[in-house]
């Protein structure tokens, strides 16, 4: 059995939301376990009721784990939220069988296609990871780590529980947004993993983590369907670095604004309009939660300071949702 767990606050809740439909549409029968960092979160997940997905509150993971919520007292709330990754992972593969996996996913991914090529070349490993995959003259892969956060896999065996534990125990230690001693939030931990534990797998499918930073660096067939990544299909996609600005405007970020627009269109047009669902769903679910998308007046000051930044660096990363 394959069980997916992820988190996010009522900031993340659409993306969140996204996610899970992509899971609902690709994975069939997907088990989603949810970790709400707050309880506007928690109560409109509850009252969506959406099969295949379980939320957590995270109450629930601090009673189980007293030592991590000792660490909100020295750690920003973006920190702590860092902090948690190991530990919510790890408290969901305690409660998974013997040799089933945990699957854990940021919030802001959507898939495009079955992940099931990417776990037949995990195989019988205890632990998969994702490269991040920086096309080489353009980052410094030691900046931010060799591996991203986004996809992990954790086998429920001695060597999964072992990795995992050796995470969290580090993240409590020292788990902050800044780079210091070879460390960077909850990330570059995972540099170490291959040399220091047998049986962690580097995931090598093209289409499993394409994201704003890595693109250039392959062929993808944007006239595909699914879209193609080096003539593979493209599992799933990381939005970082996307921000609504409005109910019908969107930036995609700098990275994602040199894209051809054909392929920004296919990947950001149709995420933007299914954050838009995921909103009207939610606000359904429960009135008056604060919503992730700002009010009118803000959009407008965002878009005008939006272009102004796209103006600064050659190129414009703001976008219309096509209506429709």
């Amino acid at each position: 059995m394959t069980v997916y767990c992820t988190y996010f606050d009522r900031h993340y809740l659409t993306r969140g939301l996204t996610l899970y439909a992509s899971l609902v549409r690709h994975v069939p029968g997907v088990d989603l376990r949810v970790l709400c960092l707050d309880d506007e979160t928690h109560r409109v997940l509850t009252r969506l009721a959406l099969p295949g997905l379980d939320p957590v509150p995270l109450s629930a993971l601090e009673r189980a784990d007293p030592v991590l919520r000792a660490t909100r007292s020295d750690r920003t709330t973006l920190e702590y939220y860092f902090t948690c990754t190991p530990a919510w992972t790890r408290f969901v593969l305690g409660e998974v069988g013997p040799d089933d996996r945990v699957v854990y996913v940021d919030a802001d991914l959507r898939f495009f296609s079955d992940p099931a090529p990417v776990f037949d070349e995990i195989g019988e490993a205890s632990v998969a990871i994702t490269p991040h995959r920086f096309p080489i003259e353009d980052h410094d892969p030691g900046v931010f780590g060799v591996y991203n956060v986004g996809f992990l896999v954790f086998r429920h065996d001695a060597m999964g529980h072992s990795v995992l534990a050796d995470w969290r125990t580090r993240c409590i230690e020292w788990c902050y947004d800044s780079l210091e001693d070879e460390r960077f939030a909850d990330q570059k931990y995972l540099d170490a993993w291959p040399g220091r534990f047998p049986g962690v797998h580097v995931i090598r499918h093209p289409g499993a983590g394409l994201a704003p930073w890595n693109w250039r660096g392959h062929t993808i067939g944007f006239d595909d369907d699914p879209l193609t990544v080096d003539g593979r299909p493209l599992v799933f996609y990381h939005f970082h670095g996307f921000r609504m600005l409005g109910p019908w405007l969107y930036d995609a970020g700098v990275a994602a604004g040199a894209m051809p627009p054909a392929l920004r269109g296919r990947l950001y047009r149709s995420y933007a309009a299914a954050l838009r669902q995921a909103r009207y769903a939610s606000d359904r679910a429960l009135r008056g939660v604060a919503r992730e998308i700002p009010h009118r007046r803000d959009g407008i000051y965002n878009y005008y300071t939006g272009l102004l930044r796209s103006a600064l660096v050659g190129r414009s990363t703001v976008h219309l949702v096509r209506r429709g």
